[in-house]
């Protein structure tokens, strides 16, 4: 009696299906993932000495909010942004620039004539109060007007 031997099969696993799986994860993760730096850096507002008592100033915008009371070209509100004393008219705005312009270092002013001044109209503000703004300015003699589109 002969015996023959029974080839044994080769067991094996398919792996064309398991490749495709693996690609399409790293497709999924690549397009999902941002890629930020793990840390940022945030400025602060450390005003740095420059030989004596003064303080040198940031250069962020003071921003001058308009707004259009009426028809009248007198018809007009005036706010300024940020920590400054409610003013209300062309009139006090004039005077707080003036003021508050440095002209000297014994001044004490707040503003160079070279700080950005941003004046940011209202979608109903007229054209000619946010041109009377921006002439207040130029007269109080800033260089660095910027009008923004009205928000």
């Amino acid at each position: 009696m002969i015996r023959r031997k029974r080839s044994s099969g080769m067991i094996g696993l398919n792996l064309t299906s398991m490749i495709d799986v693996v690609f399409l994860l790293l497709v999924y993760f690549m397009v999902a993932t941002e890629f930020k730096t793990a840390e940022e850096s945030f400025p602060m507002d450390v005003p740095l000495r420059q030989g004596g008592d003064t303080l040198s100033l940031d250069n962020e915008p003071l921003v001058i909010l308009v707004e259009s009371a009426g028809s009248g070209s007198n018809d007009i509100r005036v706010r300024l942004e940020g920590p400054w004393q409610p003013i209300a008219s062309l009139q006090e705005l004039s005077k707080f620039l003036r003021s508050n312009r440095v002209s000297s270092l014994a001044n004490g002013g707040l503003f160079a004539p070279s700080h950005p001044m941003l004046i940011k109209p209202t979608k109903e503000t007229r054209w000619e109060h946010a041109v009377s703004a921006y002439n207040i300015v130029v007269d109080a003699q800033y260089t660095n007007i910027l009008l923004d589109e009205p928000s």
